[in-house]
């Protein structure tokens, strides 16, 4: 329930409808499905294989299961990728606490684009990002079953209840139509025209939702038992995720046709400009922005329970801290960062919609080349481990795909994503060759590692 709930976020409810709606609809849902399943899965079973087998945060699990300097950077990557995730994902939370809380006054009802533009980014927006900081941290200092666990059981289910009410809620309004035709109806045109950027969104999207690529699920995988499947695991957070993401466009895409101008009206605000003008029109409108944006707050305390967790055990395994003083310590760095994002729109821009992106494409691609060629024979052994019978004929195929097709298309999407970045265009033909020349030089790199760590014959004496 805690990985669901790590999966089962703000990627979902917040940022996949703006992400969808910038790249085109159902050409960006199509990709962003097939990348979750085949890319997805097998990336979660790396990250579980590696979080299991060595017991420890990610740094510790490099460190212990490799020895190798080059791969315990990959480690502290992860600890960077989860403190910048946290800087601007704290800051739309902070939007969420002030919206569950204006849902009683209405104070969103009369101009919603205007209310938004006014509240989102300043001192205020600041304040109430430190609330959501301050709450996430007492439930990540409580400890792994009395704080994560317990709070994630109570939540998820509540998150899943909620939209389905509000799914069958927004079926009924004016623009459901219209919503569903742009979220479901196929546009293949769309995808053949802008098939690069729509890959790279479509990637960055599956790994934030599934929450790979961090260290996330490395963590919480170190503290599962043997007897436990990976691949049932892996597949029902798959599952899950994609079900919530599928639910949450239902219940925004038929509201945003309803009640804004379009779809991506208001970038990152699309959801709360969108939403705040449907409960304005309605009878019970601050009841239900109130049960609306109480599901959201949810969803993102599950995510950023997650996000920490990461360096606080880093800090806890590596250090020896304790709990309590290594999340007030990160605690006050976050805020230090997540201010940053709280007072600059274009910074916030820049982390949660590219920076983000190529870090967790780096980061998954790391866990599988580092799975395949560096655990090997160990990650089947680990694989195999509590797995079923349906499982089983797998883990060969599995290792394999991980250790060349899987990172090579990571790799394509990753150099993709950094041409756009900086104004550059180039074609598959170039980007395949970077992908592919790269891997090789990843997997030289990982095969040293392993044959630097065995021991070395001693020499026999004349």
């Amino acid at each position: 329930m805690a990985a669901v709930g790590s999966a089962i976020g703000l990627g979902n409810i917040w940022r996949f409808p703006w992400m969808t709606a910038e790249n085109g609809g159902s050409a960006f849902l199509l990709l962003y499905l097939l990348i979750v399943l085949l890319v997805g899965v097998p990336g979660l079973l790396a990250a579980f294989v590696i979080g299991r087998r060595s017991n420890r945060n990610p740094v510790g699990a490099f460190k212990s299961l490799s020895g190798s300097r080059f791969w315990t950077v990959l480690g502290v990557l992860c600890v960077v990728t989860s403190i910048m995730l946290m800087s601007f994902y704290s800051v739309v939370g902070g939007w969420i606490l002030r919206y569950f809380l204006e849902s009683a006054t209405g104070a969103y009802f009369a101009a919603p684009e205007t209310h938004f533009a006014a509240i989102s980014y300043g001192a205020e927006a600041f304040g109430y990002q430190l609330a959501v900081l301050a709450a996430t941290s007492l439930i990540v200092a409580a400890g792994i079953r009395r704080g994560i666990e317990a709070s994630t059981r109570v939540m998820i289910p509540g998150v899943v209840v909620l939209l389905v009410g509000l799914a069958v809620w927004a079926a009924r309004q004016p623009g459901a139509a219209q919503g569903y035709e742009f979220y479901l109806a196929f546009d293949g045109a769309y995808l053949a025209e802008n098939f690069l950027s729509v890959l790279g969104a479509a990637a960055g999207q599956a790994l934030f939702t599934l929450s790979i690529g961090s260290g996330t699920m490395i963590t919480y995988a170190s503290y599962i038992n043997d007897d436990r499947s990976l691949p049932l695991d892996a597949s029902a957070i798959a599952v899950f995720n994609l079900g919530i993401g599928i639910l949450a466009g239902l219940v925004v895409f038929p509201l945003l046709f309803s009640f804004a101008p379009g779809p991506t009206a208001g970038g990152p605000g699309a959801l709360f400009i969108g939403i705040a003008g449907a409960f304005a029109s309605l009878p019970a409108g601050r009841l239900l922005g109130a049960v609306f944006f109480l599901v959201v707050l949810l969803a993102a305390l599950t995510s950023l329970i997650s996000m920490l967790e990461i360096p606080v055990s880093f800090l806890v395994d590596e250090f020896d801290l304790e709990r309590s003083t290594a999340t007030r310590g990160l605690f006050a760095l976050v805020a230090v960062t997540g201010g940053v994002n709280a007072f600059s729109p274009t910074v916030f821009t820049l982390f949660a919609d590219q920076l983000v992106n190529l870090l967790l494409i780096l980061g998954l691609t790391g866990f599988m080349t580092y799975t395949a060629w560096v655990l090997g024979p160990a990650a089947i052994e680990e694989f195999l481990a509590g797995a079923g019978r349906f499982s089983r004929p797998l883990v060969v195929p599995w290792r394999y795909a991980i250790g060349t097709i899987f990172p090579a298309f990571l790799l394509f999407t990753f150099y993709a994503d950094v041409t756009a970045l900086v104004g550059l265009s180039a074609g598959t033909g170039p980007l395949s060759v970077a992908a592919v020349l790269t891997l090789l030089a990843l997997v030289v790199v990982a095969r040293r590692s392993v044959s630097e760590s065995r021991p070395q014959p001693s020499e026999r004496a004349d």
